[in-house]
């Protein structure tokens, strides 16, 4: 559009400048929107210390995952200044949930590993939904509470107390593993299933028929779809519950 010719002498009107379009919300960002594993040395934790492997994957997500939610959800308020936080959990949830129904499929590996690498993926895609919901609501996901958090929205620990004290365990053994190196381990296949009964109760997956589904050809799609999915959903509504109730901006405990 061309400004209006000159009346009389008088200089001309720039014509209004249109309004600027609204932001889209930024939706969590995960790389290559696939289903994200733990890292190597959380692995390497977890099977060397089975028993505690929930609170050594909820020290990891909250030093890991963290600071990601956290950017997220700045970057997401800077650009559209007053977004309900409601609006920023509803992102979180859709996005994760989706990953959570395509975690059983990651690890390509058939049999017990295989079970156990696609528990542990599924935990740790919940652990980070958790957070971004966290985040969202403004509770601090760097806080070193929110693994209390996980631990007890994952029903893992019936309350805060007991969790505060064995992520506390876990934190000790994991001091001291780094510092003396792991002890003796039980034999391979007894170390698996307990790492995968460990992670398949913090994931939500209590029945051993679909933690352990991939071991049986043709079930695995089926039932790990839609435990994953159910497990990921019923957790997303707890912890809505809990932040929406106590989110207040930089908060770190509930």
């Amino acid at each position: 559009m061309t400004d209006s010719a000159p009346v009389d002498g008088q200089p001309s009107t720039p014509a209004p400048e249109p309004a600027a379009p609204r932001p889209p919300v930024v939706a969590p960002t995960v790389a290559q929107d696939a289903p994200e594993a733990p890292p190597a040395r959380l692995w390497d934790r977890m099977r060397e210390d089975p028993q505690y492997a929930p609170e050594h994957l909820a020290l990891e997500a909250v030093r890991r995952l963290g600071p990601e939610a956290a950017q997220w959800a700045a970057r997401a308020r800077a650009e559209r200044p007053g977004v309900p936080a409601e609006e920023l959990a509803d992102q979180a949830v859709r996005k994760f949930v989706t990953l959570a129904r395509l975690s059983g499929a990651v690890s390509g590996v058939a049999g017990l590993p295989g079970a156990v690498i696609d528990v542990g993926v599924l935990a740790w895609t919940q652990a980070r939904m958790v957070l971004h919901v966290a985040a969202a609501h403004g509770v601090d996901p760097t806080h070193p509470e929110r693994a209390t958090d996980l631990l007890v929205l994952q029903k893992v620990h019936k309350v805060a107390g007991t969790a505060r004290l064995a992520l506390g365990v876990a934190a000790g053994r994991e001091r001291a593993g780094a510092l003396f190196g792991s002890g003796g381990q039980n034999a391979l296949g007894k170390t698996m299933i307990r790492l995968g009964v460990r992670l398949a109760q913090m994931a939500g997956v209590r029945a051993a028929k679909r933690v352990f589904a991939k071991v049986i050809p043709g079930a695995a799609i089926i039932l790990g779809t839609w435990a994953n999915s159910s497990a990921t959903k019923d957790l997303a509504e707890r912890s809505r519950q809990l932040y929406r109730s106590t989110g207040t901006a930089g908060s770190g405990s509930p």
